[in-house]
């Protein structure tokens, strides 16, 4: 395996003072603040549409101003599950076979390492133009779905956010990354490698140079946290810079997956989202199929269904009402078929909620503790379930 060398350092580099480091920030208008925000609530409430949707494009394009259809390579999206590792998120090396059956292998960058080139990238292009960076958002659905301490290793020290001063939005700490790390990160940033001189120092060429190892980018490196020497990475610590926003979405319900410690939830914004509050004018139009006169509607059904659930809390699995309640995307098409209610909505409500007494269900279908015994009796009762919980009015 043959990967880019690291130059060697050369003397008698000029440090920026105070000032000037402070009109930098003043001539790049990089004064502000990023997001880093957990989302979070019962399932179907629209927390990964509130992020970054096709409609309006959400909080990515409202308030971060990202424009997915025209720089699509400003917003970076991942799920976490349990086989998610620190190698999907920050990178590795895989194996690669050519025509002649020989072995080699290249290091893939992970989304977080994806996502920190390319806020990299966008601030060495506003420096070069005298605009403002464009931002970058990295979206974690499901983020208690992987164990985030593994996935975040090291990089868990980086979400720690300087509030004020020359570094507001920027990690408080940085951490080293290794040598595959970090040449990957150049090559996101936007330099190729472009061979070594005479004296055997391996240069980086940026587009519209016309040569040229780091020394020529030095100031700018040293704004993005890459510790240089001219031409050599001097310790290769990074951090997250203030135009790299991060939002993670959580199903309360799946909060027994794996643990998240309060260290790492400390490092975060939260907002619940409530299901209540979906205002979504299509959810009007959206009917249950198969029952009643065909005008009965979906949202109602929901509704009615969260304040049983709310009623008979003393029977929920675990006492967690908000984790058992759901939101009108929980079935997220243009009408609700029975298949739909018997096989999504009742199993939910069977098989989550009342998982360990039925006599909820029994009460509200008039059922004995003979007659609804297995799930297979339940949905058989698919229509007088729909039907009783639209009537169904709280004790």
């Amino acid at each position: 395996m043959s990967t880019t060398p690291i130059p060697r350092p050369r003397p008698n580099v000029k440090q920026p003072d105070i000032e000037e480091r402070l009109q930098d920030k003043i001539k790049d208008n990089t004064m502000t603040s990023p997001i880093q925000k957990i989302f979070f609530g019962c399932p179907g409430t629209g927390k990964s549409h509130k992020i970054s949707n096709d409609i309006d494009g959400g909080i990515v394009k409202t308030e971060l101003k990202i424009d997915k259809d025209v720089h699509p390579e400003n917003l970076i999206k991942t799920v976490f599950h349990p086989e998610y590792t620190y190698g999907d998120f920050m990178g590795k090396l895989m194996p690669q076979t050519d025509k002649e059956g020989k072995v080699s292998y290249q290091f893939y960058e992970g989304h977080f390492l994806k996502a920190l080139g390319q806020a990299y990238k966008n601030i060495i292009i506003a420096k070069q133009e005298g605009t403002k960076a464009q931002n970058v958002a990295l979206v974690i659905d499901e983020i208690n779905r992987g164990n985030s301490s593994a996935i975040f290793g090291t990089i868990f020290q980086l979400l720690d956010r300087c509030e004020n001063g020359l570094d507001k939005g920027w990690s408080a700490y940085g951490i080293n990354i290794s040598d595959l790390e970090f040449t990957k990160l150049v090559e996101l940033t936007g330099f190729t490698y472009g061979g070594v001189d005479n004296q055997n120092i391996p240069e980086y060429i940026y587009p519209g140079e016309t040569k040229g190892n780091l020394e020529s980018f030095t100031d700018i490196f040293k704004k993005i946290k890459i510790k240089v020497k001219v031409n050599k990475a001097v310790g290769s610590s990074i951090r997250i810079p203030y135009n790299l926003s991060i939002f993670g979405t959580m199903n309360t319900s799946d909060n027994s997956i794996y643990f998240m410690d309060n260290a790492f939830k400390r490092r975060w914004e939260w907002e619940y989202v409530d299901w209540s509050e979906d205002n979504d004018e299509k959810l009007d139009t959206v009917i249950l199929e198969g029952y009643g006169d065909g005008k009965l509607k979906w949202k109602y059904l929901v509704e009615k269904f969260n304040i049983f659930i709310k009623d008979n809390h003393n029977s929920v699995r675990s006492g967690r009402i908000e984790d058992m309640q759901i939101g009108y995307h929980f079935i997220n098409t243009d009408k609700v078929t029975e298949d739909q209610i018997k096989n999504k909505l009742m199993f939910f409500i069977w098989d989550s909620v009342f998982n360990r007494d039925k006599n909820p269900l029994r009460k509200l279908l008039n059922k004995n503790d003979k007659e609804l015994v297995t799930f297979g009796d339940f949905i058989t009762s698919h229509k007088e379930f729909v039907n009783n919980l639209l009537e169904y009015t709280t004790k």
